[in-house]
């Protein structure tokens, strides 16, 4: 049984339609992201789930039981805000505590279930502190532990880490990473960053203007993305999508960029037979940056196609190189190694992994293969 089940859920304010239609089972255990950009649909979504907002339309199911009309104290939920809610008044402590007060949880299981929040986030030293007195990643882990020791079906992380500072943002999603790996909880996580999607997510759901765009594992989003969009917005950098033309050439599939300018580039492709009715027509050509290398490098399997492309932009990282480069003639970055430095203005040769493209129908902008 789905822990959370939403069935044609649709949301509107007057004329406006927030969201559309939204399909989703999330399983028992699961760490499911929703991601997009502002405006998706994505807080919306969590806030009908939490109760703190209705539906226009659909049903929410919370452990096998329809809570459309149950109030959010009796869904057996907890929730963590984006501006960790804590009340500036009270200790760490009594934080915590405040729900299982106002709820009659007897003293003895309170302090039970403190001290074992407290040791599991490691803020026992903390307890006695008020949050003026708390960093920003102290705070947010005392917010967590207020969810943690009600010990719910579900728990609703409402962007919790966009107010921290980029190295503490990383330790934190490595904390909240390793708690659900401790705790099993089933957990629904909304952001707009894609690298915290990417990186912490079971699943994810990829939404944009109130509509799923595409709902599985990382790798599957990443690879295989459902349609433009989803190619578009997923990864740092994004695919590189350009406009293309498939033909059939001995045999084979080959596509065509810049068809007919003196610089084009002609790719064989194997193993890409779903795109065959599209031979003679336009496509969207899609490739990863790490799949344009230096001409040096070999990828494992097939030897790579090689092209000479002219240089437009170098960005050194130190981690890697980031180049702008032509194929021809449509923009296209690439991830090289960082001691490869091209001259920008000048032509170099680039490694393409053939295997790992992808294929857009320009009119519909779902991927073909």
């Amino acid at each position: 049984m789905a822990a959370l089940s939403i069935r044609t859920l649709s949301k509107r304010y007057a004329n406006l339609e927030v969201l559309k239609g939204i399909d989703l089972d999330i399983e028992s255990g699961e760490f499911t992201v929703l991601v997009g950009p502002s405006g998706c649909g994505k807080s919306t979504l969590l806030n009908i789930v939490a109760g703190l907002d209705r539906p226009s339309a659909g049903t929410i199911e919370i452990g096998g039981r329809v809570v459309n009309d149950i109030p959010p104290k009796d869904r057996d939920i907890a929730m963590v805000f984006q501006s960790y809610a804590l009340y500036p008044s009270m200790t760490v402590r009594q934080n915590i505590t405040f729900g299982m007060e106002c709820r009659h949880v007897p003293k003895i299981e309170q302090e039970k279930a403190v001290t074992n929040v407290a040791k599991l986030l490691q803020i026992e030293p903390l307890l006695g502190r008020k949050p003026s007195q708390l960093s920003g990643g102290q705070r947010q882990r005392v917010a967590m532990g207020r969810a943690l020791v009600r010990n719910p079906l579900l728990f609703l992380f409402d962007e919790p880490l966009s107010n921290l500072d980029a190295k503490l943002r990383v330790e934190m999603r490595m904390e909240i990473k390793r708690l659900h790996q401790r705790i099993g909880a089933t957990i629904v996580y909304v952001t707009h960053d894609q690298i915290e999607a990417m990186t912490m997510a079971t699943r994810i759901a990829v939404m944009h203007q109130g509509s799923v765009q595409q709902f599985a594992d990382p790798d599957t989003v990443y690879r295989y993305p459902a349609n433009l969009f989803v190619a578009r917005f997923m990864g740092s950098p994004p695919m590189n999508t350009m406009p293309a033309r498939l033909e059939a050439e001995n045999g084979s599939l080959v596509v065509i960029i810049g068809a007919g300018r003196p610089d084009e580039v002609r790719l064989r492709l194997k193993g890409y037979d779903a795109a065959a009715p599209f031979v003679g027509r336009e496509v969207v050509f899609g490739i990863r940056p790490e799949c344009i290398a230096e001409g040096s490098r070999a990828f494992s399997g097939d030897a790579p196609v090689l092209v000479n492309a002219p240089v437009e932009m170098v960005e050194p990282t130190g981690a890697e190189t980031m180049v702008l480069l032509r194929l021809g003639g449509e923009p296209a970055m690439a991830r090289i190694s960082p001691d490869i430095r091209p001259a920008p203005g000048a032509s170099a040769s680039f490694a393409l992994d053939t295997r790992r493209i992808c294929l857009f129908d320009p009119e519909t902008e779902r991927l073909i293969a």
